[in-house]
């Protein structure tokens, strides 16, 4: 059977893929206690590490890291910025805590997709990532703000205080994750630990 023939398939679940998962679920957790609290979306390191569990795990990996990440708080473990439990899903930030999962998929799907071998491509992924993140948030922000807190909040106030205000910083995170990635990236993979 030739190259051309062959059938990629995804990798299975296994207890060093499992390991990895719960890693980077556990540095998103450490990330909501660092934090600045602001409202209506206090500033914490969480997004930070869940554009790294996708550029290091991947998109199907990050986003496995980032649903356990999730769950756990819905649960009731008070793994989120404000804490845990089903009722977090009223909190304005809400979305940007959903945006975590969707943003390790991306951040990993781009990197799949245009590469690993340069700090550009990289932080190209993290800023897809990012961008996906906000774009959760700020929707998510302005329906629970204006339909379930029913405070009238036009919508482009969001865009400034729930994400222009803090770009500079996740532009920051982001080039500092792909150096991180560019770094890490042909350690793990040599050692066949991704």
């Amino acid at each position: 059977m030739n190259s051309e023939n062959k059938i990629i398939s995804k990798p299975k679940l296994n207890t060093k893929s499992i390991i990895l998962c719960a890693l980077f679920a556990a540095l998103t957790v450490i990330g909501g206690y660092i934090k600045i609290p602001i409202p209506p979306v206090p500033i914490t390191l969480q997004l930070f590490f869940s554009m790294l569990a996708g550029i290091i795990l991947g998109s199907r990996l990050g986003l496995y890291s980032q649903l356990v990440f999730l769950a756990a708080g819905l649960i009731g473990f008070p793994v989120f910025a404000k804490g845990g439990g089903p009722s977090y899903i009223f909190e304005p930030s809400f979305g940007y805590v959903i945006g975590f999962v969707v943003c390790a998929y991306v951040c990993g799907k781009v990197k799949e997709k245009i590469g690993q071998d340069s700090f550009l491509k990289l932080f190209g992924a993290c800023i897809a990532g990012l961008i996906s993140n906000y774009l959760l948030g700020i929707i998510y922000l302005y329906f629970i703000m204006n339909f379930y807190l029913s405070q009238a909040t036009p919508f482009y106030p969001l865009l400034w205080t729930g994400g222009a205000v803090f770009f500079p910083k996740d532009a920051i995170l982001s080039a500092l994750a792909a150096i991180i990635a560019l770094k890490l990236l042909p350690i793990l993979n040599k050692n066949n630990l991704i």
